[in-house]
């Protein structure tokens, strides 16, 4: 039945050729038009699979404009005419584009589709999608361009789409679907510390966080779901802490309240300031109890102030000091070794510029940032020394952190010859965000870890990390002696002037491969505030991350 139904459905869709536009024109109820290229796509579809099944040669080389014109027709129209086993034999991988086309239909309840090509760009076809959302008697119009790209299929060299779910969505990664019906999780309604509404409208950085707060809260916080189009997201995307995304919303649902730890005031001007570079992140927080204040990012796409995974750089250097501290490797205001360079490992490790301190103190070569002052001990550590320090005395790198939204804690792997050295300095395998980053300076300045979150946890009664243990009395005051230091005399100095007495903070660069300017990175604290920043191909942090970090302590006051 199903064969004989596509013959006919064939026979009656031809494609008719109107103003130089081939139109496909389809009788079967629910399916659109579709609009792509010149006429004859159809034929030639025909023609090059005969001429294929002639011959056994493997075609290879690069792909022909007709090539490319051909194969995204063909995919294109029988997506769109509902022929969908068709459109996923077009493909590199038919079994999981049958499946997500498939679900476009019975799944996220969509009809209507029309399609509309774009001009191609070598193997890239860029086209619109017009579509209608139809659930249980609500509908909703869906509008959105996407993209495909045809290239060559391994064995027989047949031009195909190359598949990813991203072509049925831009939205879609690798293993998502599309769903229309009741939201799994009611809506909320996020209110600041202040109780009021926070929304992406009015601080654009907040989407990623405010679908995170949904997904933890949306089902206790006492809304009533509504209907909608989302993206419900597969293993690889919940790995790499993707969250549910709505696309269309058919029927409001009740939402539920959620109030937050964020300062209307600090959160506002952590957007205004994140704006001012390409891509900017920082967090604010509370040392003493853990509360974020704000959080900001350029992009809005991804939150890399919670749940980004960077090299830190030098900003590592202030957990890297209280452990030689601690050791009795380093103290604060005993001569200690800053030579041009160092070698450990097999490596031969830099200063910037290949300065040099002769007869220096500690403190001056950690407010310098001397990174051969810290490479030069690594032959007197061991190697997982680094590794419990940061997750003892900072509370990182032990995946434990629950501050009310998908988050990343940082990690500090153990490591040995020129790659625990190079962690000494933030480089080798140790990875942080801004929010780590400020939860090393608010350690700093509490004295005990706290860790950061963003909901009380009065409100779940969810447990908070700890941290095993407290630097001593004699380690933090040095540690807190070098901070200061640096943010009076050192590269924080200029960012950082005008805020003193009561305050400390660290600058870093991070190397990064393929990218001409580090990674710009500043963390510091002042009174009961800590903060932390990265200007991602920026510079040297002084300069970048650290007039951001600035402003925002010197407004929280």
């Amino acid at each position: 039945m199903g064969k004989r139904r596509r013959v006919a459905e064939r026979r009656r869709t031809g494609p008719l050729v109107v103003g130089g536009v081939i139109a496909a024109v389809v009788g079967a109820a629910g399916i659109g038009g579709y609009a792509l290229y010149g006429g004859g796509a159809a034929a030639e579809g025909r023609s090059q699979d005969a001429s294929a099944a002639r011959t056994k040669s493997v075609k290879a080389g690069p792909l022909s404009a007709a090539e490319v014109r051909t194969t995204a027709e063909r995919f294109l129209t029988a997506w769109q005419q509902g022929r969908t086993a068709e459109a996923a034999s077009a493909t590199s991988d038919s079994a999981a584009a049958g499946t997500l086309l498939t679900g476009y239909t019975k799944d996220a309840h969509l009809k209507d589709v029309t399609l509309t090509g774009g001009t191609p760009s070598g193997a890239r076809v860029p086209f619109s999608v017009k579509a209608t959302v139809s659930y249980k008697g609500l509908t909703k119009p869906l509008a959105y361009d996407s993209a495909l790209t045809v290239v060559r299929r391994a064995g027989d060299g047949r031009p195909v789409v190359d598949w990813h779910s991203s072509v049925v969505h831009p939205d879609l990664k690798d293993g998502d679907t599309l769903v229309t019906g009741e939201s799994g999780t009611p809506p909320v309604k996020a209110l600041d510390r202040d109780g009021g509404e926070l929304t992406a409208a009015k601080y654009p950085s907040l989407g990623t966080v405010l679908d995170g707060l949904r997904e933890k809260y949306g089902r206790t916080a006492g809304g009533k779901a509504g209907v909608e189009l989302r993206v419900i997201r597969g293993s690889a995307s919940k790995k790499a802490e993707l969250s549910d995304k709505t696309l269309a919303e058919l029927s409001k649902g009740t939402p539920g309240t959620v109030k937050t730890t964020l300062s209307p005031t600090l959160q506002a001007a952590a957007e205004k300031r994140v704006a001012e570079q390409d891509r900017a992140s920082v967090v604010v927080m509370r040392p003493s109890t853990g509360e974020i204040l704000a959080v900001a990012n350029t992009g809005h796409g991804f939150n890399t102030a919670f749940q980004g995974s960077l090299a830190p750089g030098s900003t590592m250097k202030v957990i890297t000091s209280s452990l030689l501290i601690e050791k009795g490797l380093a103290s604060a205001e005993k001569q200690h070794p800053c030579p041009k360079t160092f070698t450990y490992g097999g490596w031969k490790f830099h200063n910037d510029d290949d300065f040099e301190i002769k007869g220096g103190t500690f403190k001056a070569s950690f407010a310098r940032s001397c990174n051969t002052a810290f490479i030069s001990q690594a032959k007197k550590l061991g190697n997982s020394d680094l590794t419990r320090q940061a997750q003892e005395v900072f509370g990182l790198s032990l995946d434990n952190w629950s501050i009310g939204v998908p988050s990343f804690d940082g990690s500090v792997p153990v490591q040995s010859a020129a790659q625990m050295a190079a962690s000494l300095i933030g480089q080798g395998g140790v990875r942080m965000n801004p929010l780590n980053m400020a939860s090393v300076a608010a350690t700093v300045k509490s004295g005990t870890f706290h860790q950061p979150y963003l909901v009380s946890p009065s409100v779940d009664h969810r447990k908070l990390a700890t941290a095993s243990r407290t630097l001593s009395a004699s380690t933090l005051s040095q540690l807190r002696e070098l901070m200061r230091y640096t943010a009076a005399y050192g590269t924080a100095a200029q960012a950082m002037s005008g805020l003193g007495p009561d305050y400390g903070a660290k600058t870093g660069s991070a190397e990064v491969d393929n990218q001409k300017k580090p990674n710009g990175w500043f963390t510091a604290y002042r009174g009961d505030l800590a903060a932390a920043g990265v200007v991602q191909a920026g510079g040297h942090g002084g300069d970048t991350a650290g007039p951001i970090v600035a402003a925002l302590l010197k407004l929280g006051g």
